[in-house]
Order: structure tokens, then C-alpha cells, then sequence
């Protein structure tokens, strides 16, 4: 009788283990899959991206009879493209690096579900770069927005898109509640406003937000991108 509860004990408890190790299996299996699906896309919109821009380069340089090289500083002259009135909620707005962090990544017009997994949202409503006015990203902490932990007042900030090169630089850092829209109000100058959930190794939904402002240094006309 004794040695039958032992078995039983030790059946129960190797269920309660193999239970868990399925668990286990499977979330690391939708993770797994979670990070290959933004991996290719990043990879495809960033060469894509790339191309897009050579062959702008090529045209601006055969109007202007001249060749230009591969390798592009930014700001660099290349012939702009317009901004639709509205993007669509797949468009790719461009790509924003912070080069002190090593952070780079592609933009995308939205800030869903599925959009915020695959890359930076650029959270609608809000100006597009060059426009004058409030350009607002939003970014999840534990992916593409995972450096910002570091970031401090005057770093640079890069956002390469079809239309120009702009460059920010950091002026202050605040942490919010999540309801504070405040921080996306249009503005009268040309100014980046990052926005994370806080704190960063906070398990589960974040109580706060993390807010970045940046004021564009490059170009420094704020003549408005039509």
C-alpha cells in the first residue's frame, strides 16, 4: 500500500513536470517565432530601403551629370520623394538609429498589435519627419526600444526616409502615465518625441512611459516637407 502511494506520488508529480516542460516548449516556441518574423522583416524593408534610396541617388546623380558614391553621410542630396497625404498603416515611414546605442530599425505608420512586433511605429496624427511639428514613435521596451534605457540628454538621433536625412538631438527625458498625451501635442518646431513603456524590467504591463523629446538640428531650415 505504501510503495502504491510512492508510485502514484512520483506519476503525479512526473505529469506536473512533463506539463510544465510542454508549457514551456511552446512559449519558447511562440517567442522563437515571434522574433524570426521581425528579423525578416526588418532585413527585407531595411534592403529595400536601401535600394530605394541608391536609385533615388542615381537619378539626382545623372540630372546633375555627376556620379555618386554608394556610401552616404547623412543629409546627404538625393532627389526627395512627397509625402502621401495620409500613410497607410502598412507604409514604411523610414529608419531611425540612435548611434551611440547601436540602435537601429525601420519605422512603420501605426502603432498597433502587430505593427509594434515587427517594427518602430510612427504613431499617427502626429508630423512626419520634415514636417514642422511633433513626429511621435512609439517602440516596445523589450525589443527596439530596449536601448533606450541608456540614452542620455544630447545624443543624436538619425531618421533616414525617402523625403531626407534628419537629425535630432536629445533635450530631456521624462517618465509619464500612460494617459499623458500632452507629450504628442503638435509643436511649432520640428521635434522627435519617443515613447517606451516604463520602467524597462518591469514583468508584465509597464505602469509608466518613458518619453524622449528631441529638437532637429539637420537640416537647419524647418521648411516643411509637403
Amino acid at each position: 500500500m505504501r510503495l502504491h502511494i510512492i508510485l502514484t506520488k512520483v506519476a503525479y508529480l512526473t505529469v506536473v513536470r512533463y506539463f510544465f516542460l510542454a508549457i514551456a516548449i511552446t512559449c519558447l516556441g511562440i517567442y522563437g517565432n515571434a522574433y524570426l518574423e521581425r528579423v525578416l522583416f526588418q532585413t527585407r524593408e531595411s534592403r529595400e530601403f536601401d535600394r530605394t534610396l541608391e536609385r533615388s541617388g542615381a537619378i539626382v546623380a545623372a540630372s546633375d551629370n555627376r556620379i555618386t558614391p554608394i556610401g552616404r553621410e547623412v543629409g546627404a542630396s538625393r532627389k526627395p520623394l512627397p509625402w502621401s497625404p495620409s500613410p497607410s498603416s502598412v507604409a514604411v515611414i523610414g529608419r531611425l538609429s540612435v548611434p551611440r546605442l547601436h540602435l537601429s530599425a525601420m519605422v512603420r505608420e501605426g502603432t498597433d498589435r502587430n505593427t509594434l512586433l515587427l517594427a518602430i511605429g510612427h504613431i499617427p496624427a502626429t508630423a512626419l519627419p520634415g514636417q514642422t511639428g511633433n513626429v511621435g514613435v512609439a517602440g516596445h521596451r523589450d525589443s527596439f526600444f530596449r536601448g533606450l534605457k541608456d540614452l542620455r540628454t544630447g545624443d543624436e538621433i538619425q531618421f533616414s526616409t525617402l523625403h531626407g536625412d534628419f537629425r535630432y538631438v536629445v533635450e530631456s527625458l521624462i517618465i509619464v502615465e500612460p494617459d499623458n498625451v500632452a507629450v504628442l501635442a503638435p509643436s511649432s518646431e520640428n521635434v522627435l518625441t519617443l515613447v517606451t513603456c516604463y520602467p524597462f524590467s518591469y514583468i508584465g504591463s509597464a505602469p509608466k512611459r518613458f518619453v524622449a523629446r528631441a529638437r532637429q538640428v539637420l537640416p537647419e531650415t524647418l521648411a516643411t516637407v509637403e
